[in-house]
């Protein structure tokens, strides 16, 4: 099994560390809290473990579907153009008032795992290639992947956010604000994406 685990580990780690919304967010809202990260990844594992048992008990070919695809793309992407708004126009009172977004970190992690096709899509393909592998192993496998899947997560997105909040007095006031502008930029340009892939699917 410790093969299958490295393996979860390094696919799992090369997914969140990647930048894009989730990333986004939890840099954000570290502002506020060193917890962001941990609370963010309690919201992810919400949206995630359901999904994980769906597709284990075999409705990954539901998230497959053209119609679903092209209903999350376009849903997906409307939120996070919202969401990316919202955080733009917060920016001077986060960083100069020290006030929080109008949502929270959980809530953001919930946000962020069901607006992203891409993220169901992933589990629907590639993810159900990890679930498979340690279906081998019985009902005992199941919680494992679910378990070392979500560490990884949380090992990242917690890190990200003590840094964050750690140093952020380090940071200039022009600094601070300009990664918001980054944030928000970043999460208009996945909502923008997630839509444009909608509509491609229906043309």
């Amino acid at each position: 099994m410790l093969p299958i685990i490295i393996s979860v580990v390094v696919i799992s780690l090369s997914g969140v560390m990647t930048p894009g919304p989730m990333f986004a967010v939890t840099v954000a809202k570290s502002y506020r809290s060193p917890w962001a990260g941990v609370q963010i990844s309690l919201g992810h594992a919400i949206i995630e473990v359901p999904l994980i048992l769906l597709i284990y008990f075999g409705f990954s070919r539901f998230f497959q579907n053209n119609i679903v695809q092209i209903v999350l793309s376009l849903l997906g992407g409307g939120m996070l153009i919202w969401m990316g708004i919202g955080m733009f126009r917060a920016r001077k009172d986060v960083v100069e008032s020290g006030k929080d977004l109008a949502y929270g970190a959980v809530t953001a992690g919930i946000i962020m795992s069901a607006s992203n096709p891409f993220f169901l899509l992933w589990w629907a393909t590639v993810g159900i290639t990890l679930v498979m592998k340690f279906m081998e192993f019985g009902t005992a496998g199941l919680p494992i992947f679910i378990l070392t899947h979500w560490t990884c997560d949380l090992i990242w997105l917690s890190i990200v956010s003590f840094v964050i909040y750690r140093t952020k007095t380090l940071w200039g006031k022009k600094f601070q604000t300009g990664i918001f502008v980054i944030c928000s930029l970043l999460l208009l340009g996945f909502g923008g994406w997630f839509i444009v892939s909608g509509i491609q699917q229906i043309i």
